[in-house]
């Protein structure tokens, strides 16, 4: 059943605004003394956040450094204010705002919104995200994504008082609402790629013990994960993820061959994982769903598709009442619907966004609030009856911002500047590099495997560059265009071709400079991120111990991994071979540059551990002579190469 929708849209304006802004009133906030002013340029909101009277939104620019505060009424941005670094999450308390600062050596900060200052600061662990306060507002819970830990902030003593061991990259929290439990995303799948079953969990914590009681796992092929919010009434979470068909080759995109977009529902007092829905249509795409969130009353449910620039609007009770016609799976078991693309045809709605990227979702009132990381745009939809007139679009498509933001409107579509400015391209570069309407029916985007930051998604790929029946693990991104040839078995002599033959083998769409050639220059931007092992500098005495382990030539693991770019660029025949392998079984040397974040290892996935390459998956002894390393030795070597 299609509803109508109201839409407005409007600029996050990026350029000097303090001078010009309006002052006065609870909601405009000041910028700390010592660090005035604005953007200049792109402001990039990664997070929005609603005052309690709905007001006044906060949005978080992480690629700015800032936060922007919009009036609803006036439809503008009266203030920017400065963090100490790239704001990930937001949270109100009254005329309190705290916000998270990701960083190797992340920040909790307490903004006095009477005062607009920072009246506290904090710093916390590897990549902070995602704050989220308790239902009596005493306790803040926040992720800490590559400590694989989520901490526990008092709001009265302004401290961290406890950190809680969860599973592979938690992103998002959210709170049950008598307190008692802390339902976890968890971003990757763990254990090795070639297993039967691999897919992303939610943790659930128990919060008087302060430990994970369970894990729930997502249908095979779950990964990138995004946010978890829990309904107004209580009673249910949705948790946005990837949905991947790994096990098949990928001779194709129609109808979800490969990659899906799921919206997985979980029934809070239970426990228990509900049901897994497609948020696709038969003939087209909805790719890299992130945010979440509830109208008011919890009778809609939206999600928001970062790939295609879209908004799915679910009409809850419509979709619940469908659940329960499914048959019954078994006592506790969930709805089986994952292969079904018309599941939700009667009673989602898909509404087309003016603005590109839209990773940041927050409802306030009878309205839920967009906004485009790619474009720098707020949009509107209205959660409560459906107006008599069709939805409009007021003032328009989104202006152009500067003269480096002209690929982010929708009268010039990605691709189309590719002779701008550096500057231009890269932003170019990171927008097509997410963006899913380059692929056939926008099935996918580079992201959809790489997730957003050019990395891995835990997963094996039958893909068609090395010919069939060969699955490889998905290889981080970073410094590829440094290490050639590309693609476990070299089958690339560059990153550049591998770029191209990408676009046509996964995305299936007819390779063009216009949209390479910025992917290349974005991809080489892209720099190592500090081990949490070695996030504040300095390497542990193990760590030290270790290194000299790697570079004892008896052992040999640096005369292929030589220091600086940890590989030789040379290929090799060590051991790992498979029955699924085919045809000349040298595999390229990996850089192991930032190898403490790409778990599984080796060209299948096969090693869950760095121990396990170094132990299990090294019988032959090809891949350095680690078989008479004692247990502390084999510590030792684990730990300095976790900290590269």
């Amino acid at each position: 059943m299609k509803r109508a929708l109201l839409r407005l849209a409007v600029v996050l304006l990026s350029g000097s605004l303090w001078a010009a802004g309006q002052s006065g009133g609870p909601a405009a906030v000041k910028p700390p003394a010592e660090k005035p002013g604005a953007p200049a340029g792109w402001l990039g909101p990664a997070a929005i956040a609603a005052a309690e009277d709905g007001r006044t939104l906060f949005i978080a620019g992480a690629a700015a450094g800032q936060v922007a505060v919009f009036d609803v009424a006036q439809a503008k941005v009266l203030r920017h204010f400065r963090l100490p670094a790239r704001p990930s999450g937001l949270a109100v308390n009254g005329q309190r705002l705290y916000v998270t600062c990701a960083a190797p050596e992340s920040r909790v900060c307490e903004v006095d919104l009477a005062t607009g200052t920072i009246s506290a600061e904090t710093r916390t662990g590897h990549t902070a995200l995602d704050p989220v306060l308790s239902p009596d507002r005493k306790t803040l819970y926040f992720c800490l994504k590559f400590n694989n830990q989520v901490a526990v902030w008092d709001t009265a003593s302004r401290r961290e008082t406890r950190r809680i061991e969860v599973g592979r990259e938690p992103v998002s929290v959210a709170p049950t609402h008598d307190g008692k439990w802390l339902l976890v995303a968890h971003h990757l799948p763990s254990g090795p790629a070639n297993a039967p079953v691999v897919a992303a969990t939610v943790g659930v914590v128990d919060l008087e013990l302060g430990r994970m009681a369970a894990e729930l796992r997502l249908p095979n092929g779950s990964s990138l994960a995004r946010e978890v919010r829990i309904s107004p009434d209580g009673h249910y979470a949705a948790l946005a993820h990837n949905l991947a068909h790994f096990q098949v080759p990928t001779t194709q995109v129609e109808r979800g061959w490969m990659n899906t977009s799921a919206l997985t529902l979980l029934d809070v007092d239970g426990r228990r994982i509900l049901a897994t829905v497609l948020l696709d249509d038969v003939d087209r795409g909805a790719a890299n769903p992130w945010a979440v969130a509830w109208s008011g009353e919890g009778r809609r449910l939206f999600v928001t598709h970062a790939g295609t620039h879209e908004v799915s609007t679910i009409d809850f009770p419509a979709l619940l009442g469908k659940l329960a016609q499914r048959p019954a799976q078994g006592a506790g078991e969930p709805a089986t619907t994952t292969d079904d693309l018309s599941f939700l045809a009667e009673c989602r709605e898909r509404v087309k966004l003016a603005g590109r990227g839209p990773r940041a979702m927050a409802v306030a009132g009878e309205r839920a609030y967009v906004a485009g990381y790619f474009s720098d745009t707020l949009e509107t939809l209205e959660t409560g009856p459906p107006p008599a007139a069709p939805w409009t679009s007021l003032p328009g498509p989104p202006a152009r911002l500067s003269p480096d933001q002209a690929a982010d409107s929708q009268e010039s579509p990605p691709g189309t500047t590719c002779a701008a400015s550096p500057a231009s391209q890269l932003r170019q570069g990171e927008a097509l590099f997410n963006d899913a309407t380059i692929c056939f029916q926008g099935w996918q985007s580079c992201a959809s495997c790489h997730s957003e930051d050019a990395r891995v998604d835990g997963l094996n790929w039958d893909l068609l560059n090395d010919g069939l029946g060969n699955p490889k693990n998905t290889k981080s991104l970073l410094l590829a265009h440094k290490t050639p040839p590309a693609m476990s078995m070299g089958v690339r002599i560059s990153a550049e071709e591998a770029v191209r033959a990408g676009l046509r083998h996964i995305l299936f769409a007819v390779p063009s400079e216009e949209v390479a050639v910025p992917l290349d220059v974005w991809l080489k931007s892209l720099t190592p991120m500090p081990s949490p092992s070695a996030a504040t500098g300095g390497l542990s005495a193990a760590a030290e111990r270790g290194r000299a382990l790697f570079n004892r030539p008896g052992i040999g693991c640096a005369s292929c991994h030589k220091p600086g770019l940890f590989t030789d660029l040379q290929s090799y025949d060590v051991g790992t071979a498979g029955p699924t392998d085919q045809g000349a079984l040298e595999f390229d040397t990996p850089s192991l540059v930032e190898v403490w974040r790409t778990a599984p290892y080796l060209h299948d996935g096969s090693a869950a551990t760095l121990r396990d390459v170094l132990t299990a998956r090294n019988r032959s002894q090809r891949h350095g002579r680690t078989s008479r390393l004692s247990e502390q030795e084999l510590s030792d070597l684990v730990e300095y190469l976790l900290s590269l």
